[in-house]
């Protein structure tokens, strides 16, 4: 679409980067450090932010800082089921048969679990994405799970991955036992204003572009409009540069920024 124009060798902003290609925004590096800090005291964590906001990212980055003969990590992304379809998909992780009844099934992972840890010396991380969907039985069976030897020991560090609305659920009484077993808490705020130039600059060098392309204006208008979300800003910056090179010009300005939000809604 506009390859040619800019001479770019890929679609700067419509793919996902691999872990070492990652722009060091501030959200994910502290999003790192306090990930690495949950590993250290093998507990519950809870990650949140809004839809694009880097929280998938934060994960990815995660995993391939990991030593595979260290930790195991368990992603899981049902959750919208029931405990049992839970268990299900954690057993499935864990490589073991589907047990017939909730309490097997919770013990099985269980020994397993504690295999692990102590004869395998791999550390579990179980990582459940879009835990806002998660049922309140399932969140309380969750932390049950990382209850061992009435709480003398640490087996099993689990991070609930989901939207603002996640952190909201959790503070209510319901789940006030959950809540104070948190021991790390970050919520993801996108990138700063002064940041976006940087992480702009920082995808073009990747496909081959060392000018600027967009006006400082217009990255004030993208910023505004994407409020330094990651996904709205690729998806604005992806389509005012199709607008750029509709209009044959060199840089990306203001009109063509507009021309972009009118294709999509960010």
């Amino acid at each position: 679409m506009y390859l040619t124009h800019f001479g770019l060798t890929h679609y700067p902003f419509e793919r996902d980067l691999q872990p070492d290609e990652l722009f060091a925004s501030t959200s994910l590096r502290e999003a790192h450090a306090r990930l690495n800090h949950l590993i250290e005291l093998r507990g519950i964590g809870l990650m949140t932010g809004e839809v694009g906001s880097g929280k998938t990212t934060a994960c990815r980055q995660l995993a391939a800082c990991l030593h595979a003969g260290l930790y195991r990590l368990l992603y899981v992304t049902l959750s919208t089921g029931n405990v049992m379809d839970m268990y299900k998909s954690i057993a499935c992780e864990l490589g073991l048969p589907i047990e017939r009844n909730r309490s097997m099934a919770f013990r099985s992972l269980q020994t397993e679990i504690t295999r692990l840890a102590s004869e395998a010396r791999q550390q579990p991380i179980l990582v459940v994405d879009e835990a806002h969907h998660l049922r309140n039985e399932v969140l309380e069976d969750l932390r049950l799970l990382t209850n061992y030897a009435m709480d003398a020991e640490r087996r099993l560090c689990l991070l609930l991955v989901g939207l603002t609305e996640l952190r909201r659920r959790l503070a209510m009484a319901v789940h006030e036992s959950l809540e104070q077993r948190i021991v790390v808490n970050y919520h993801f705020a996108g990138f700063a204003r002064d940041e976006l130039p940087a992480y702009l600059s920082h995808r073009l060098q990747l496909a081959g572009c060392t000018l600027p392309l967009f006006e400082p204006a217009a990255i004030e208008a993208l910023f505004q409009a994407s409020q330094g979300l990651p996904r709205k800003v690729n998806r604005a910056a992806h389509y005012a540069l199709s607008a750029a090179a509709l209009s044959k010009t060199q840089r990306v300005s203001v009109e063509h920024i507009q021309s972009a939000l009118d294709e999509f809604r960010p």
